[in-house]
């Protein structure tokens, strides 16, 4: 069912700059390549007195007020270190907060080294929050799986399955039943905190593929209604083929699940015959799987009747 093994991105330094709108005071010989990993930020502190154990250069190094008051005690020479210091390290880019005025050293040394400096008008709290969010979204791990992605109800349903199951055609029926396609064939997936977060790869966004007709565009068809562009997931609903011999659950006391990168997802199995309307099934296990959500089960509701009855014959 994987398309593409788990990966961990990157983001380009040039990409965050205009993505926060960033000034650059000096472009390094890297820029235009530069890329970050790393999804936390340094406050270069303890760097510009020395101490560089546990220093991980990957990260991007923002100043603040804070450092700016600590290198104004400094002389011309120790400031010159100070930042030669922090240079000598291959770092994406120094961002000087709230506007600040860089430090003539500042720009000497990374002109020496070839370092990017950039600054915000932001508070450096305020930007070290939006960066490391940002960089949380944009590097999550995330994993390519075959299915369809839909968003029913407010819930985020992957139907998987084998090819040419049903799975296209259902969620057509699915998007004229008023709810909406996230992804047809390749799911994008990516972890953020506990939560998956699933979209469509870019080429083949808003496309679904119908045997016997070919590739449609929902949004041109049905309009801006039937499309979303992302969606969190909340339930696996996998499709197989009728099999007489395996036993179906039906009470719905045995819970499934599904891993995908490290989150556990509830999971149905619902098994495909003729004269079955898989659409308004589905419908009733992404309206099901909510209520759970909100504390009410109606299997477990049934059992607990029936031990009652027991326990009063």
């Amino acid at each position: 069912m994987m398309v593409r093994d788990e990966i961990n991105g990157t983001v380009k330094l040039k990409r965050l700059v205009e993505h926060f709108g960033l000034k650059i005071l000096y472009a390094g010989r890297d820029y235009e390549t530069a890329e970050i990993g790393i999804k936390d930020v340094n406050r270069p502190g303890l760097q510009f007195v020395g101490f560089f154990d546990y220093f991980d250069p990957r990260r991007l190094q923002v100043i603040g007020m804070a450092e700016t008051k600590m290198l104004e005690g400094m002389d011309h020479q120790r400031r010159v270190e100070s930042f030669a210091g922090l240079f000598e390290y291959e770092i994406p880019a120094l961002v000087i907060s709230r506007d600040l005025n860089c430090f003539p050293e500042c720009m000497e040394m990374a002109r020496k080294f070839g370092r990017t400096l950039l600054s915000t008008s932001d508070t450096t709290v305020v930007f070290t929050s939006k960066v490391i969010d940002y960089l949380n979204h944009e590097l999550a791990a995330t994993v390519t799986r075959h299915g369809v992605l839909l968003d029913i109800y407010g819930e985020g349903v992957l139907i998987i399955g084998d090819s040419g199951i049903g799975k296209s055609e259902t969620a057509i029926e699915l998007v004229k039943r008023g709810h909406r396609l996230v992804a047809d064939d390749a799911v994008d997936i990516r972890r953020v905190s506990n939560q998956l977060i699933g979209k469509a790869p870019e080429l083949i966004r808003h496309y679904i593929e119908l045997r016997g007709i070919g590739l449609v565009d929902l949004q041109q068809l049905f309009g801006m209604s039937a499309v979303k562009l992302e969606s969190q997931i909340d339930l696996v609903v996998e499709m197989e083929h009728w099999k007489e011999d395996k036993f179906y659950d039906r009470f719905g006391l045995d819970e499934q699940t599904m891993n995908i990168l490290g989150v556990e997802l509830p999971m149905v199995t619902i098994p495909v015959q003729p004269g079955r309307n898989l659409a308004v099934i589905v419908e009733v296990a992404a309206m099901n799987n909510r209520h759970k959500k909100y504390g009410f089960n109606s299997a477990q509701q049934m059992a607990d009747r029936l031990a009652k009855l027991g326990a009063g014959e």
